[in-house]
């Protein structure tokens, strides 16, 4: 079956004039230890013509869906395409884009470097204007190089083995996102920040230009399907703040994702230099006490943990509607969001949430940082982070942010801790809107959401370990962590429960016997013990007043993991209707 990724893949900012690279590549793989990987090596590869192999890009070599089904840890690869600019793209500034590349990229055109990138999850681009002619040919080179071993790259849920293993899964090497050229103008809009102020029921509209020209303007237009809903025009200024009354409006929730179209050009004279389309979603997030509110609507969080792996892509979803299927799967479960595990999701995911009304906790895949390490890890971190929040903070769809995940080795508490402050204040920089989990589960030091994280199979157990006694509240690491101040407290992993048909004669043996089937605690004998235990879990939470939502592990299978909600190839695990009426509850007292 051959595996193609198409479509555009920056909805949220979208051009007419672009070229999909993910056909053509091939590739070599560098068979040496990291530390023999000199750059004098590398001479011939980046100024290749071509190499023997071929690759399916943007699905890494050690998947399927790439046709090369490389089963080795990879440290250094090199991929090469040519390269042939329109000519009817003459006198704009040709932008090379790339959704995502782990984890450090060296970009090359006919043998010369022209930019890098460190990051395996945040999209970048790059103008190869000065190293491309119009109709010419060129040859394209990207060098990448990762270490998984080193403590310094933000890895997520990828082996660090040659095979998988417990919650450990294959890895994603290389080019994982789409690759593709843009047409811009020289001024044309770089960003576009906006935020609904429900005070003054105006959109409030931040630009950021590639360059800016004395006299230009930008110019802004709202529509709800063919009918103009508002326009405003405004100098060209960087980071210059301009709003839109928006008159009736319907704000976006679940169960009725409104969202309005917009279109954003760049005013040279009486001429549009530069056209984007765009989309808005009206919405507020809030936190009044230990609540969390959308819409002024008290919220209860009925989250599924999403890993966004696929069998035959890792990380890269097989198709466009792979994407939009997870997210209706999950809601046909009885979910009304999902927290994305320890990986940042495409922005074509974002969409798809963004037009279903799916709540969304953004996550990074911060397993595999050393974050007590003040230097290269922490800093390849930030850097990487500041991107992912820069890029998607738009979407009304992500409702908080969570840096990291149960960063429980306290080896350097003052790195550790610093990391934890960092990664808050930087998204609260960019983006004041949304609350921020520090780390999901456990150790928080500065946060506006409490998460606890347990996987306590029995119900009256877990309904035990979530009673608060007086003062006292269930913390993971309560010696290690600030005191709990009050914030919406969530538990945002549980369950867990394994469930693998095949293996089921072994379901009495404990995760560390049976890591071939792998989930947590001992699971139950047969189909009927499962739901008993499951609704068992979900009311116990329920039952809990100062609990304000959860997040249930997990929606799929992923590979030797077995407690997923659905098979790891999305195929119906339980009677659905059944688990529908679990994960739906809500407790009295709340909106949505």
């Amino acid at each position: 079956m051959a595996f193609a990724r198409n479509e555009y893949p920056r909805p949220m900012f979208r051009r007419d004039e672009w070229l999909n690279l993910n056909d053509g590549w091939t590739y070599k793989i560098i068979r040496k230890p990291p530390f023999l990987h000199y750059r004098k090596d590398d001479v011939c590869d980046t100024a290749s013509k071509g190499f023997p192999d071929h690759i399916n890009v943007p699905f890494a070599p050690e998947t399927e869906a790439s046709g090369t089904g490389v089963k080795e840890i990879i440290t250094a690869m090199f991929y090469h395409r040519k390269l042939q600019i329109p000519l009817t793209w003459q006198g704009r500034m040709i932008r090379l884009n790339f959704g995502a590349v782990f984890y450090h990229a060296e970009i090359y055109i006919d043998g010369m470097s022209v930019d890098f990138h460190d990051g395996g999850s945040s999209s970048f681009s790059v103008d190869i204007t000065q190293y491309v002619s119009d109709g010419a040919e060129h040859d394209l080179v990207v060098k990448v190089t990762s270490d998984l071993s080193s403590g310094a790259v933000p890895s997520g849920k990828q082996s660090s083995f040659i095979s998988s293993y417990a919650c450990y899964y294959q890895r994603t090497t290389g080019i994982w996102q789409t690759v593709w050229l843009e047409a811009v103008s020289r001024c044309g809009l770089r960003r576009m920040r906006t935020v609904w102020d429900d005070a003054s029921s105006r959109i409030i509209f931040t630009p950021e230009f590639y360059h800016v020209a004395p006299g230009e303007r930008i110019r802004v237009t709202m529509k709800d399907g063919n009918e103009e809903r508002g326009s405003v025009e405004a100098e060209a200024r960087n980071g210059q703040p301009f709003s839109m009354e928006v008159t009736d409006p319907v704000l976006w929730e679940p169960g009725s994702p409104k969202l309005y179209d917009l279109h954003y050009q760049v005013i040279a004279g009486d001429e549009a230099i530069d056209s984007v389309e765009s989309y808005i979603g009206l919405r507020t997030v809030e936190i009044k006490g230990d609540r969390v509110y959308l819409n002024g609507k008290k919220l209860y969080q009925r989250l599924v943990l999403d890993q966004g792996f696929y069998p035959e892509g890792n990380w890269t979803a097989p198709s466009d509607e792979a994407l939009e299927r997870d997210i209706r799967l999950s809601m046909e479960a009885g979910f009304n969001g999902a927290r994305l595990h320890q990986k940042v999701f495409e922005e074509r995911f974002f969409y798809h949430a963004d037009r279903l009304g799916y709540l969304v906790w953004a996550e990074t895949p911060s397993w595999g940082l050393d974050y007590n390490d003040p230097a290269l890890p922490a800093r390849n971190f930030l850097s990487e982070l500041r991107e992912i929040v820069e890029r998607d903070m738009n979407h009304p769809s992500i409702i908080a942010w969570t840096p990291l995940n149960e960063t429980w080795l306290m080896a350097v508490p003052q790195a550790h801790r610093r990391l934890h402050r960092d990664a808050y204040e930087l998204c609260r920089s960019i983006d004041p809107t949304r609350p921020v989990n520090d780390a999901s589960g456990y150790d928080h030091f500065i946060t506006d959401l409490w998460t606890v994280h347990t996987y306590e199979q029995d119900p009256e157990k877990l309904s035990a370990i979530l009673t608060p006694t007086g003062k006292d509240i269930f913390r993971c690491h309560p010696d290690d962590e600030s005191e709990y101040d009050g914030q919406p407290y969530l538990v945002d992993e549980f369950g867990g429960i394994k469930w693998d048909p095949a293996t089921q004669s072994d379901a009495s043996l404990s995760t560390a016997q049976n890591l071939s089937s792998w989930g947590y605690g001992k699971a139950p004998l047969t189909i009927e013990q499962f739901y008993e235990r499951l609704e068992g879990l979900v009311d116990a939470i329920l039952d809990k007043e100062h609990i304000s939502g959860y997040c249930y592990t997990q929606l799929t299978d992923v590979e030797q993991e077995k407690n997923g909600v659905y098979f790891y190839s999305r195929d119906s695990k339980f009677d659905i209707s059944r688990i529908r009426k679990i994960f739906s509850k809500i407790p009295d007292g709340y909106d949505i």
